[in-house]
C-alpha cells in the first residue's frame, strides 16, 4: 500500500511540475514577442541613421552655399579694387 501511495505521490508531482511550464503556444508567442521587437529596434535604429544621414546632407549643402557666397563677395571686392586701381578696365 505504501509503495503504491509513493508512486501516486511520484505522478501527482511529475505531472504538476509539467503542468506548470508555459505551453508549445505560449513558448512560440514570447518568441515572437521578441523577435518582433528586435526588428523595431532596428527599424528604429535604421530611421535615426537615415536622419543622421540627412541632417549631415543639409549642414553640408549650407556650408556649401555659405562658401559659395563668401567666395563671391571676395571675388567681387577684388574686382572692385583692381578696377579702382586701373589695374582692369570696368
Amino acid at each position: 500500500m505504501k509503495k503504491v501511495l509513493s508512486f501516486v505521490a511520484a505522478a501527482t508531482l511529475a505531472t504538476a511540475f509539467v503542468a506548470c511550464g508555459p505551453s508549445k503556444a505560449e513558448l512560440e508567442k514570447k518568441q515572437k514577442a521578441t523577435e518582433d521587437s528586435i526588428a523595431e529596434a532596428v527599424k528604429q535604429d535604421s530611421i535615426k541613421t537615415v536622419e543622421a544621414a540627412a541632417a549631415q546632407a543639409l549642414q553640408t549643402k549650407q556650408d556649401s552655399i555659405k562658401n559659395a557666397e563668401a567666395a563671391t563677395a571676395a571675388a567681387e571686392v577684388a574686382h572692385k579694387d583692381s578696377v579702382e586701381k586701373k589695374l582692369i578696365k570696368k
